[in-house]
């Protein structure tokens, strides 16, 4: 199965892309950057990375994020994280389907 995978870079970095989106919706089942990070079997330095990164690159970040304490913290989605996640898989379902016949073609130049 071929994956279809779209990445925009600001400079060097990878600003938006598949492991930065599906982080951020792992975070939005589990309202943390914890569970977030174990649910896609990744460290939490990682995600945070990962987050600060993407929050870093954004006009406004995509994730707020409550300070630790007796009871945890938690992260929550801001209106510009729902709406990335939003934009970024219609992008993908949209680019996909446009290349569908070419994506196969290429799959076939692969030796299987």
């Amino acid at each position: 199965m071929a994956r279809f995978r779209i990445r925009i870079t600001a400079g060097e970095a990878i600003a938006i892309g598949p492991g930065k989106v599906a982080l951020l919706e792992a975070i939005a089942q589990t309202g943390s950057i914890t569970a977030g990070a174990k649910q896609l079997e990744m460290s939490y330095r990682r995600a945070w990375l990962l987050i600060d990164e993407l929050n870093r690159s954004l006009r406004r970040p995509a994730l707020d994020s409550a300070k630790g304490g007796a009871h945890g913290g938690g992260s929550e989605l801001t209106d510009v994280g729902r709406q990335l996640i939003d934009l970024y898989r219609r992008v993908e379902a949209t680019a996909a389907q446009a290349c569908e016949a070419d994506i196969r073609k290429l799959i076939g130049l692969l030796a299987r």
